[in-house]
């Protein structure tokens, strides 16, 4: 269930200005037009322009008034003194009927709120009451909301037939809100454009419809150019991606080639190492039996145990040949790895810094695009208000024509009931002359 109650307060309590935001305002970056663009006159000639620019400049002056009131209201000893006893009294009445306006609406909204709560109640009586006397409610809201209307009349009539405390007023310009000072400077804008398009001449309109269209033509030729570097760009980055994933699928196969050499040399010396040391338990063992066993043969297992001795060290020597050999082939694959990669960090810097140069390449374009892109919509703005302007020149014209038909209508009228009534009399004379002539023929008889 839908509130349908406008929720209007006073233009000095804050108006929202997003819905009546002007076409003609600019952002600060636009580009300022060419001078060939802007009128040669500098003053209306016209008395229906200067017409135009007086209703506008009043009722500018009036919503100024009309923002201030409130801040008069709050303030009502100094206002009193300022504005006179009728005036104040008048502003008073009028923010009453402005506050009691609020007052209500909100509290129709509160009971909207609760009634939206207690919704699964909506069979019971209570809720039925409720709902009635909120549509008793809403009843009463339109003839209050034409109280404040005629309310404004009144205090606005009161204030421009005393221009001193109308002007004493207007003074106090810090007693008006942000969303009223932004609503009277979007009036001041509205002026200016208005002003403008009264000093345009149909020539300068030509102008500026051929300026749009070399405008579009050259936004045109700059999204091609756009889109082709748009284009060259993907493919590089696809191809330097296609490289990149070659180049590390390379360093992938030799890092995995690499851990294979290293974990087979590792198990390897663990292998001849146990061996080793399993080999060395077992001869000990076998030594200190024999040594028990049979003492006379000491020398003979002395002799024996040096022979084991000598061999050991010979196969050790042979394994560290062979793992120096395996370290140094490592460290070669080290190598050739660090020199590949720095060649390879090279490369890749130079297209990284290749591809700098094309992102800053792109965001001037960019930057450009969006200058043309404002330019554009500046200028369709420009061309919707003009064709605005035709269709209500167009529609004046056959006005006049239909009221130009029937004036000749009626005076075609006019001139035929004339004739008629001319031929009548005409009739009716011959008519009487010719009963004259009997008479008189009877008479001498």
């Amino acid at each position: 269930m839908a509130l349908d109650v406008l929720t209007v307060a006073p233009l000095y309590q804050g108006l929202d200005i997003n819905k009546i935001r002007l076409i003609a305002q600019t952002t600060k970056k636009s580009t300022t037009p060419p001078k060939a663009l802007i009128p040669a006159k500098t003053k209306l000639t016209t008395i229906e322009t200067k017409r135009i620019m007086s209703v506008l400049d009043e009722t500018i002056h009036k919503v100024k008034l009309v923002s201030l009131l409130s801040h008069a209201a709050s303030d009502s000893k100094t206002s009193e003194g300022m504005l006179g006893p009728d005036i104040a009294k008048a502003v008073r009445e009028h923010e009453d009927l402005c506050q009691t306006f609020l007052g209500r609406v909100s509290y129709l909204q509160e009971e909207e709120r609760k009634l939206k709560e207690a919704e699964e109640f909506e069979d019971e009586a209570w809720f039925r009451e409720r709902l009635f006397a909120m549509d008793v409610q809403k009843s009463q809201l339109p003839p209050l909301m034409q109280g404040i209307k005629e309310s404004t009349k009144n205090v606005v009539r009161l204030l421009l037939s005393n221009p001193q405390a109308a002007s004493l007023l207007q003074a106090q310009t810090l007693g008006r809100s942000k969303e009223a000072q932004c609503f009277i400077d979007s009036l001041v804008e509205l002026r200016g454009f208005l002003f403008e398009k009264l000093l345009t001449s149909p020539m300068e309109a030509r102008d500026k419809i051929q300026f749009i269209q070399d405008i579009t033509r050259r936004n045109r030729r700059h999204q091609e150019i756009i889109d082709t570097l748009e284009n060259e760009l993907a493919a590089c980055v696809r191809n330097r991606n296609a490289e990149v994933e070659k180049e590390n699928f390379v360093v992938q196969e030799l890092k995995n080639h690499l851990h294979q050499v290293l974990r087979f040399s590792e198990n390897s010396l663990l292998r001849t190492k146990q061996e080793a040391e399993k080999q060395q338990k077992a001869d000990f063992r076998a030594s200190q039996a024999r040594v028990a066993a049979v003492q006379q043969e000491i020398l003979v297992l002395q002799s024996q145990f040096h022979n084991l001795v000598m061999e050991n060290r010979d196969t050790e020597q042979a394994l560290r040949k062979k793992k120096y050999k395996v370290e140094t082939e490592i460290e070669n694959w080290i190598q050739k790895y660090d020199s590949e990669m720095s060649e390879k960090q090279d490369e890749y810097e130079e297209l990284d810094i290749i591809h700098k140069e094309e992102q800053l390449q792109l965001e001037e374009l960019k930057k450009r695009y969006d200058v043309l892109v404002e330019e554009f919509s500046q200028i369709q703005a420009e061309r919707e208000i003009l064709a605005k302007k035709r269709l209500e020149d167009e529609q004046e014209m056959v006005r006049m024509v239909r009221a130009a038909t029937l004036i000749q209508a009626l005076w075609k009228g006019y001139l035929v009931r004339s004739m008629l009534k001319s031929k009548k009399k005409k009739r009716g004379k011959g008519k009487g002359e010719k009963e004259k002539g009997k008479g008189k023929r009877k008479g001498k008889k």
